[in-house]
């Protein structure tokens, strides 16, 4: 471990500079091909799923206490920085003191048959985080970011995440026809039309369409699915954020195949 070991110094060193990028600026993952992953709870998340840094890095008072977790020595670079420096680079309020640096895995190719959530340019970058988890804890392990979303690596959707990325299939950049490849029922959720979520038959496994914040699900989306359902409000409220419309189908999803 000790070869692959190294202390950084100067605010002004490359690597840092790149790393500070990374973990402020979104569009940074796309551009470098890689994520950043800050804290404790989701470097686990990701070693327990099997996964690898690329490197890890630790603020110098987390190291000194031996705050490093076990990774596959020999293969992971381990960066140390001064506190104040780990603190430059982080985007929390209170900096975690460790982070990982991962490489984007490769695009995965498309399941048919795998129960799948389509994101429909949404932007809120919690909203899409949330929506992550919830996909994964109903079941659901495919997610198809539809062109025009949020990036899914980036450190804010990570961080809401909480390290559901690392049991999903995750597709960015789709085309809406690729909705027509899966081989399942495909609804599409409104805040106007459809049918009664409660009153529908639910198919498993199926596609749950969840579209842009303010403007709902694309027409040209929409033409790609079998159908449409919307959630009893009887409250009367215009319409539901779309992480909790999102949990709320996918629940009733997951309910339904028990």
């Amino acid at each position: 471990m000790a070869d692959t070991l190294t202390h950084i110094q100067s605010r002004d060193n490359p690597w840092l500079k790149d790393l500070r990028r990374l973990a402020q600026d979104g569009a940074a993952t796309r551009r470098q091909g890689r994520a950043w992953l800050e804290g404790d709870h989701l470097c686990r998340a990701l070693l327990a799923r099997g996964g690898q840094p690329e490197v890890a890095v630790y603020a110098q008072s987390l190291w000194e206490q031996g705050g490093a977790l076990a990774t596959t020595a020999g293969e992971v670079r381990t960066v140390v920085l001064p506190d104040a420096l780990f603190q430059s680079i982080s985007a929390l309020e209170s900096p975690a003191r460790m982070g990982f640096v991962l490489p984007l895995p490769p695009a995965p190719a498309l399941d048919p048959g795998a129960a799948t959530v389509v994101l429909d340019r949404l932007q809120d970058t919690g909203n899409v985080g949330a929506i992550l988890r919830c996909a994964s804890a109903f079941g659901f392990r495919q997610v198809l970011a539809l062109k025009g979303s949020a990036a899914l690596w980036s450190p804010k959707v990570l961080r809401a995440g909480m390290g559901a990325h690392f049991g999903l299939a995750l597709i960015e950049s789709a085309e809406p026809g690729m909705l027509a490849d899966l081989a399942m029922p495909r609804l599409a959720t409104s805040s106007h039309s459809g049918q009664w979520l409660h009153q529908a038959p639910l198919a498993w496994p199926c596609a749950w369409v969840f579209g842009h914040e303010g403007q709902g699900v694309s027409d040209a989306v929409a033409a790609h699915c079998t159908g449409s359902v919307r959630i009893v409000q009887p409250g009367g409220e215009e319409s539901l954020n779309v992480a909790t419309a999102a949990a709320i189908c996918l629940h009733a999803s997951a309910a339904a195949r028990t």
